[in-house]
Parts: C-alpha cells; sequence; structure tokens
C-alpha cells in the first residue's frame, strides 16, 4: 500500500501510541462500598482539574462476577491503560485478577484517611490492603505499575497518575511494535550484538531483510510523484542556510518515502514501527548519499531509525521516543573532551569535573529541532577519506550536522547481552553551551561521576558505544518500566561515597 501523498505519509507517521486511562475501584465486602466510590470520584475529579481525562468505571468490584463486569466496561470505553484504585482494603483476588484479565498497564493506588473526624465508617484501611495486593499480584506472576509511595488523596493520586502515563505509553508500545532491519553490522561493530529472543519476551516483534531488500525498493520509488512534496519540505526545514546540497534533496526524499512505505506495507499486524539500518559502507556508494538526514527526519516523527543495525538502539530510541512524545536521538560515546576546552569553557562555570564530561557524537541523526542553530547537510568526512579519497563530496554527502543544543538529557540503554539477558542503564545530565569545535551532530555532555559510571558500568558491564539520549530528564519513568519489564540490572550513575561492587575502596 502507497500513501496518496505526502501529507498522507505524514499523518501516517504517527508512531506513539495515545494512553486512554480508566479508573476500576474495589472495596472488600465488610466495608461500606459508598466509601471507595466517593474517594474513586474525587480521585476522577482531581485528575481533570490536571487535564487527565480518565473514564470512571461505575462497576465497584466486591468480587470476581464484579471483576468481570468491570473489565468489560473499561474494555468497551476503549480504555489501554487502567487504575485500579483501593478506595478501601479491597477484595484481594478480585482486584489482583483484573491485571490478569485486562489487556494493557495496570496501575495499583489506594486511597489515604481523610480526616481524624472521621476514622469509624470513614477509615478505609487501604494502607494495609497494598499490602495484601502486592502479595497477591507476586503469587500470580501479575505486572503491575506501582508508585513509590502508592497511598494518597485524591490530588496525590492524580500525580501518581500523571507519572503513569508515560509508563504506560511505553508499555503499550512495545506490545505493539516491530522494529525492522536492514542488512547486516557493519564490520567489527559484534558492540551491537542483538540476540533475538529477548525482544520476543519483551512482546517486540522483528523483521531482518537484506540491503538488498531495501535497494530494490528504493530503485521502484524512482520518480515517485511524492518526491517534490518531501524535497519541499526538507528545504523549508533545512533553511538556506541548511540546505547545502540542494541537488541532493531527492535523492533522500525518495529513500524517505521508501522507508515509509516499507513501515506500512510491512507492519503486518503490529501498530508501531521503529528501524535499524546499515549505513555504511556500502549504503552511500549505491544508493549515492549518506541517510543520516533522512533517519533524523523519521526520529522527530516518532519513527527512531537506529545507526549500525542497532536493534537495541532502536528499541531504547522508541521507549524514550514514547515517554517523551519528542525526538530522541542514538550517539556513540564518542570522545573525551579536551583539557584545554574545559580549562577555557567549562571549569569554574558548570560545576562538572573533566571526568564528568564527554563528548556525545554520530555522522548526522540527530533531527534538526535538536541542534543549535547553524546545522546543516554536509558530507560525512570519515566516509569521504574512505571511500571518495578525501575529494570532492559526492555520495558521502547527506549527514546532518551542528552541536546539539544545550538543555537536559537522559542517556540509556536496554540492551540484549550475548547471553540473552536483558540489562539496562540510565544516567541524567545535560548537553553544555559549549562549542565542540568539531564535526557530525555532536554535542558535549556532562553527568554526575561520568567517569567512575563509565568504568564501573559501561565497561565493566560489557555496553556497547551507543547510548539513546532522550531530551529531558526521564530516569523516573525510565526506572519503572525496565522494573515493569523484568530488568533485574538497572544502573546508574551513583553517587560519591556509593561504591559499585567492582570499584576499588582505596583508588583516589
Amino acid at each position: 500500500m502507497r500513501a496518496k501523498n505526502y501529507l498522507e505519509v505524514k499523518v501516517m507517521g504517527n508512531n506513539i501510541p495515545e494512553v486512554k486511562l480508566g479508573v476500576i475501584a474495589v472495596s472488600r465486602d465488610c466495608f461500606v462500598i459508598s466509601l471507595s466510590e466517593r474517594r474513586r470520584a474525587a480521585v476522577k475529579d482531581a485528575c481533570g482539574k490536571k487535564g487527565i481525562d480518565l473514564f470512571e468505571a461505575k462497576t465497584t468490584v466486591e468480587n470476581e462476577t464484579d471483576m468481570q463486569k468491570a473489565v468489560e466496561e473499561v474494555t468497551a470505553a476503549g480504555c489501554n491503560a487502567l487504575l485500579v484504585f483501593l478506595g478501601n482494603f479491597g477484595p484481594e483476588t478480585p482486584e489482583t485478577l483484573i491485571a490478569k484479565y485486562f489487556d494493557g498497564p495496570v496501575m495499583y493506588a489506594a486511597a489515604a484517611e481523610e480526616t481524624g473526624k472521621d476514622l469509624i465508617n470513614g477509615r478505609g484501611d487501604a494502607y494495609c490492603g497494598m499490602l495484601n495486593c502486592s502479595y497477591n499480584l507476586g503469587l500470580r506472576n501479575l505486572k503491575a505499575y506501582i508508585p513509590e509511595y502508592p497511598v494518597g488523596t485524591a490530588e496525590e493520586i492524580a500525580d501518581m497518575i500523571a507519572d503513569f502515563v508515560p509508563v504506560a505509553r511505553v508499555l503499550i508500545g512495545l506490545a505493539n511494535l516491530k522494529i525492522i532491519t536492514f542488512g547486516p553490522r557493519p564490520q567489527d561493530f559484534f558492540a551491537c550484538n542483538a540476540p533475538i529472543k529477548p525482544l520476543y519476551d519483551l512482546g517486540v516483534e522483528i523483521q531482518e531483510n537484506s540491503e538488498l531488500d531495501l535497494l530494490v525498493a528504493y530503485r521502484a520509488h524512482k520518480d515517485d510523484p511524492r518526491i517534490a512534496d518531501v524535497v519541499a519540505d526538507m528545504a523549508n526545514e533545512l533553511g538556506m542556510e541548511g540546505n547545502q546540497y540542494p541537488d541532493l534533496l531527492p535523492r533522500m526524499a525518495q529513500f524517505e518515502l521508501t522507508l515509509l512505505d516499507w513501515a506500512e506495507q510491512n507492519r503486518g499486524a503490529r501498530k508501531y514501527v521503529a528501524f535499524a539500518d546499515k549505513c555504511w559502507p556500502a549504503f552511500p556508494s549505491e544508493f549515492g548519499f549518506e541517510p543520516c538526514y533522512v533517519n533524523s527526519r523519521l526520529a522527530s516523527r516518532g519513527i527512531p531509525v537506529a545507526c549500525e543495525v542497532d536493534i537495541y538502539g532502536a528499541l531504547s530510541e522508541y521507549i524514550g521516543a514514547c515517554i517523551t512524545g519528542d525526538a530522541v536521538t542514538l550517539l556513540d560515546i564518542n570522545n573525551s573532551v579536551p583539557r584545554d576546552i574545559y580549562e577555557e569553557d567549562i571549569k569554574g562555570k558548570y560545576d562538572y569535573t573533566l571526568k564528568d564530561t564527554f563528548m556525545g557524537f554520530h555522522c548526522g541523526n540527530t533531527p534538526f529541532c535538536k541542534l543549535a542553530k547553524g546545522a546543516a547537510v554536509k558530507y560525512q568526512l570519515i566516509q569521504n577519506r574512505l571511500l571518495e579519497n578525501g575529494g570532492e563530496p559526492d555520495f558521502t554527502r547527506g549527514t546532518l550536522e551542528g552541536d546539539i543544543a544545550a538543555g537536559q538529557i537522559t542517556f540509556f540503554r536496554l540492551h540484549g547481552a550475548a547471553d540473552g539477558t536483558l540489562h539496562s542503564y540510565i544516567a541524567q545530565g545535560e548537553v553544555l553551551p559549549v562549542a565542540t569545535r568539531s564535526f557530525g551532530g555532536i554535542g558535549i555532555f556532562a553527568i554526575p561521576e561520568m567517569g567512575r559510571f563509565y568504568r564501573h558500568v559501561l565497561i565493566e558491564k560489557n555496553y556497547p558505544h551507543h547510548g539513546a539520549v532522550a531530551f529531558g530528564h526521564v530516569g523516573k519513568a525510565l526506572f519503572s518500566i525496565f522494573n515493569y519489564l523484568g530488568v533485574d540490572d538497572i544502573a546508574f550513575n551513583q553517587p560519591k561515597g556509593m561504591l559499585y561492587p567492582t570499584e576499588n575502596p582505596f583508588a583516589e
């Protein structure tokens, strides 16, 4: 199936789930049911004041029959994520069976007591009920999202729901995601090892293809009538300063349409897609350009395209896109910051040591909207040396280059290790407003205690050089997601005084 025009393609590029929340209140039959119902209504009202749309199931669950009716009610309303609300102690079996029969992520939270003036009929004991609820979830091997402190007033529970929304968006996305790959890893890129079984364990589908499949599809899009619209959109995005090779845009537009059409024709039973593509060394000479700028454009629309067939990089990017609802990128944890740049532009201005800093780089896949002023389509310097003998660039053009805009970031990765187990790391920091003096899509990153994190997490646990970047501090949501997914190893940049298991306590 081919979209009729480019505007239609852009609409179909909506690749991030929309969360529709429901709430089911539960009540133990020896408590006053109206207490749970009143508290449920208060939660809905508090959510409305915060701009959170919450469907309120009118069936209050006291037994298994109620449970079935309530699940049918929220399902019929189109809910794909759910709060099970303990307005009082709650019935252990029916309330946990909700998580079994509801098709979507489920959060559990409990009502705090409102006033010391009404602790007879107005006492719900949900603080106690959450303990039995969690025990029963464990007995049934059921996954659920439970906030850090899951007991609160209606307003506090509304805040918990706001934290749950990005988590639910990721979980819904992963359950409906297909990662499409083209080509094997480039030679000597064993770090992008991608055991498939953990993807299936997460509920993610995968389709692996040859570079030749992609080349055939690309050639079939020659003279596609939509190319002109894509070229115009690219030129508008880049502006006069950024559009340094206007003759290259039709080639890249043809490729963008190829990927979008491939996604539509191959998503199958899945709603969402991400790509992991081989981008060198054969790609530029055969396609006639570097794919980086096109990759950046898709990433800005919630369709990550990971470089170098990094399947778990694509997975991580997609998670970041679902959390933020914004563009993400994939970068090499690339090079140290020279001491002279640190002394001139960082020391005394920002509270970081030299070892807290590094440069994150890739050839040019970071979306235009995340680059500082002056970004432009350029050529891949390293590939130009290798493939065009350092001469006038032709097919090594197509990177999107510029310094990454300053601001908060989270560097993270969910990774399938060689033994088939899942590992992850999360490190919050920032991109500094300091010129890199270098090439590619690049920025000076600062993460507290990065030096120790680099040695005792990234190196010690055999992580590859690629990390996903979300533009904001989203560690809280990432930790909840990885925990929900059953990832036992969730590493982070530990503060001073909190030693890593492999850290030498006598080192200075």
